[in-house]
């Protein structure tokens, strides 16, 4: 069965986006426990970034007493040398996280599926962008599935860009919807990494790929996402 447009008519007619992005990672986990070896335990992640207001009158500053009160000031209202206004708001994530259970549950590999909110704007790709570097940069395997039509940035371009590298097979524009997988490799006496990736460019009408998950320096699983996409809209009834 093809990828659906979940941002445009029809499909978003009856059905929101974060429906699929919030079921999908249960689908993949589902996949990748009859794919796995054992030792290796996959687990969803789903968290949605906080969108309100902390009421700031209930954490007033500490200031000194009057003189005529006596006593002695605990804290002194300083001024700052810098305000500005700044974006610290979560980020929503929709992920699966795959763990070598036998070493202490240590983290091997992350599936991060795209969201709006992480390539709507330059500082929220940012966050992104460094999410993976370092993830990568801590030897964890990663890959991007990006089925945001509507936003035309491309993280994995923009990975490269901050590495200072490039994907001749990107092409220009780079597509925006699109499957990745990332793996750093340590090279002996030496400073730098070898980065390795997998890239699948994706279009609405045709089925999704099959992708590399590297869980070991020598041990990969292939994950189709393809059969835990179908599963997640046929959970949903997404025609």
């Amino acid at each position: 069965m093809p990828l659906r447009d979940h941002f445009r008519a029809p499909v978003n007619n009856t059905h929101s986006w974060d429906e699929v992005h919030g079921g999908w990672p249960m689908e993949m986990v589902r996949d990748l426990r009859n794919i796995l070896p054992a030792g290796f335990r996959a687990a969803p992640n789903v968290h949605l970034g906080s969108a309100f207001e902390i009421d700031v009158s209930t954490h007033e500053s500490v200031t000194a007493p009057d003189a005529d009160e006596g006593g002695t000031a605990t804290q002194s209202a300083l001024s700052p040398t810098l305000t500005v206004e700044a974006d610290l708001s979560e980020q929503d994530e929709y992920e699966v996280r795959i763990y070598d259970a036998e070493h202490g549950r240590v983290l091997v590999a992350a599936i991060e599926i795209v969201s709006p909110s992480n390539k709507d704007r330059p500082g929220t790709r940012e966050v992104f962008v460094g999410k993976v570097a370092t993830l990568l940069q801590q030897g964890i395997c990663v890959s991007i599935v990006d089925l945001v039509s509507v936003r035309l940035a491309n993280l994995y371009a923009e990975l490269l860009t901050l590495l200072s590298r490039s994907d001749p097979g990107l092409g220009e524009p780079p597509p925006h919807l699109y499957a990745v997988t990332l793996r750093a490799r340590k090279r002996p006496k030496r400073r730098t990494s070898l980065l390795d990736a997998w890239f699948y460019p994706m279009t609405v009408g045709q089925s999704l790929p099959t992708i590399p998950i590297w869980i070991a320096p020598a041990l990969r699983v292939m994950l189709p996402l393809e059969t835990s996409y179908e599963e997640t809209c046929r959970i949903l009834d997404i025609a």
